[in-house]
């Protein structure tokens, strides 16, 4: 859960957690803190080991010599000690067992902790914060137990420096230079562990809560981002169907008027005259169509900047979306690029109450349909268009009789098939497509209810 000595934690924590200038600087920095309370924990450790009172008591009764040792096994404990610390964030456990090694020999030395019960606090913190509560007691009860062990048992400092100086341990004499007995001793090892652990433990509590929150706020923005690309992915999807729709329509009628006015020119001029005029025609609602779909990418040009040599410019680039209204002259248009097409439903006065939406599934439908047999199927005897009204549903048709001359097979792309099914699923329906006979045919099924015919 924490961060490693020198480790900043992630910026996402520092946002939700509620810290002063101070907090924030240290949150950065943990180093500088981690310097802070090791200089505290030196300071600690000179003056109640080194410089306290009972090395002069023992100078008294002991001698420099003694003394001197003494001091110079506290300045190595104090040292190793120090060291330690470095590593209080990425091994706490070992260095809290360290710490309690280090106090027993400051306890053997001095007669007191000398500073480790301070050091051993800042230990039993950093393992509560970064273990769970279980990993926390059970480093706890042996450290600070056998501190509070040693305090009773081990031998007073008079003692020790009269060993140390040569002597039997029974021939000092005079009252003990400390505060005498052990409680005074281990009540403030124990008092510090116990507030060590409380905090580090408040703290362990308050970083899970605040990673679970960076952690659900994270789960939403991803969410989010997922969404955001959904639906840029199913615009771009969208505006690539109906894109598809309206080139590839307008290019096949284009492309067979253009033929046909060619051969017609010379035994039938008015008739190349009235394919070229619907060539013009195709051509500019396929520009108008075009920029109705790709409305959505760019705002609308100024009136006064529209080109007046263009008519199709002249349009409003938000147009009404064609419709069954509009089969009718779709048909006229493929008629007159050569494709002999009969249509039966157009005109049921109950199509007039389908949905605008729905209504353009249907066109594009059929138009992508004849498409296909204008390109796949030259020649055909006929191409019927059929659109029936059932209980429920509307059933569309779009059929061929095959090409009425050779034709090299080409495969197509499947855009156009698969942007038929896209359309029908999007109302609950389904499109068939496959070969009928010796020719082609199309079915879609679209939900659909009279509201008129309910009542």
């Amino acid at each position: 859960m924490s961060a490693g000595l020198g480790e900043a934690p992630d910026l996402a924590e520092l946002q939700v957690r509620r810290l002063g200038p101070v907090g924030r600087f240290l949150a950065r920095r943990p180093a500088v803190g981690d310097a802070a309370l090791i200089a505290c924990f030196a300071a600690w450790a000179l003056f109640t080991g080194v410089g306290a009172d009972s090395m002069y008591a023992l100078h008294v009764h002991l001698g420099d010599d003694t003394v001197l040792r003494i001091q110079t096994a506290s300045l190595v404990l104090t040292a190793a000690g120090c060291a330690l610390l470095v590593a209080r964030r990425r091994r706490p456990v070992v260095v809290a067992a360290g710490m309690a090694v280090l106090g027993l020999g400051a306890l053997a030395l001095t007669g007191a902790p000398s500073g480790f019960d301070l050091g051993l606090a800042l230990a039993l913190h950093a393992v509560a914060v970064s273990r769970r509560p279980l990993v926390t007691w059970a480093v706890f009860v042996p450290a600070v137990g056998a501190m509070l062990v040693a305090a009773r048992i081990l031998p007073l400092p008079l003692q020790v420096g009269a060993v140390m100086s040569g002597l039997s341990p029974d021939s000092s004499t005079g009252p003990d230079p400390l505060l005498g007995g052990w409680q005074p001793i281990a009540l403030p090892v124990l008092v510090l562990a116990l507030l060590a652990v409380a905090v580090g433990t408040g703290v362990r509590s308050r970083r899970l809560h605040l990673a679970r929150i960076v952690e659900a706020a994270e789960a939403v923005a991803r969410e989010a981002e997922q969404r955001t690309r959904l639906a840029e992915a199913a615009e771009r999807a969208r505006i690539a169907r109906e894109m598809h729709d309206v080139v590839a329509h307008s290019i096949s009628v284009m492309v067979a008027l253009g033929g046909g006015a060619s051969m017609a020119l010379d035994w039938a001029p008015d008739r190349a005259r009235l394919a070229l005029d619907e060539l013009v025609g195709t051509g500019r609602t396929a520009l108008a169509d075009m920029r109705r779909v790709l409305g959505v990418l760019h705002d609308d040009p100024p009136a006064d900047t529209a080109d007046p040599a263009d008519p199709a410019a002249a349009e409003p680039s938000v147009a009404p979306l064609p419709g069954i209204r509009d089969l009718a002259a779709l048909l006229d248009r493929f008629r007159l690029a050569g494709l002999p097409v009969r249509a039966t439903g157009i005109a049921d006065p109950r199509l007039a109450r389908v949905d605008a939406t729905l209504q353009l599934a249907v066109h594009r439908i059929v138009q992508e349909a004849l498409t296909n047999a204008l390109r796949h199927a030259p020649g055909t005897a006929a191409v019927e268009v059929a659109i029936r009204l059932l209980p429920g549903r509307m059933e569309v048709v779009v059929a061929d009789q095959g090409p009425g001359v050779p034709v090299e097979r080409t495969p197509g792309s499947g855009r156009g098939v698969l942007g038929m099914r896209e359309r029908a699923a999007a109302f609950g329906g389904t499109v068939d497509a496959g070969p009928h006979g010796r020719g082609w045919r199309v079915r879609a099924e679209l939900p659909w209810d009279d509201e008129e015919d309910d009542a």
